[in-house]
């Protein structure tokens, strides 16, 4: 891409932690909703639905703001192939980390990056597995109550009390967890002529 440097970078979400984390780039961006529809196709493996989402995201901003270079993000919590979204109430959160006690969780947290003036188009999926310790009814309880997680993919903030209910964490790129991650972004931010250190 053609002095991407002087395109407009879009985040295409509302997260504030996926705002916060881009911050750290330290590139100007602006933020705009995505409005997509999030609902999983039946049958649909957790890593494919975050992949979808994830450019479906891009692409609606990037259909309104042609010449920008947008990015588009989406996280599933992957347990045993059962897709785990955003818990949306206590009740719900409860019920996933009932689920998820004592068990491995694969946090599947997808990125693309889109231009639709240049045609510029790639994805990247980035994969964190989590064990989680067996939690008590009061464990879990207590900490929904301090937190409150309900905007968060399997109910746990890694980045706040949540990481107090870990046993460990595997991958290789330590802000997917966190829902954005910065590697894969950065390589693809590059890719489409965007040069962070300069």
């Amino acid at each position: 891409m053609q002095h991407s440097t002087k395109r407009n970078l879009i985040l295409g979400s509302t997260s504030v932690y996926r705002r916060e984390l881009l911050e750290r780039l330290r590139l100007p961006f602006t933020v705009e909703s995505p409005h997509v529809e999030e609902t999983p196709i039946a049958g649909e493996a957790p890593a494919d639905l975050a992949q979808r989402l994830a450019l479906a995201k891009a692409d609606a901003v990037a259909a309104r703001h042609p010449l920008a270079v947008v990015i588009g993000s989406d996280q599933v919590a992957d347990l045993d192939g059962e897709p785990l979204g955003k818990p949306g109430s206590h009740d719900r959160a409860v019920l996933q980390l009932e689920k998820m006690s004592g068990k491995v969780v694969v946090f599947q947290t997808a990125v693309a990056v889109v231009c639709a003036q240049s045609g510029f188009r790639q994805h990247a999926l980035a994969a964190v597995r989590v064990k989680f310790r067996s939690l008590s009814a009061v464990e879990i309880e207590s900490y929904l109550r301090a937190e409150q997680p309900y905007d968060c993919a399997g109910s746990a903030k890694s980045e706040g009390l949540g990481i107090a209910l870990l046993e460990s964490i595997e991958n290789d790129d330590p802000t997917a967890l966190v829902g954005l991650p910065l590697i894969r972004t950065a390589a693809m931010l590059r890719a489409a002529g965007i040069d962070l250190l300069r």
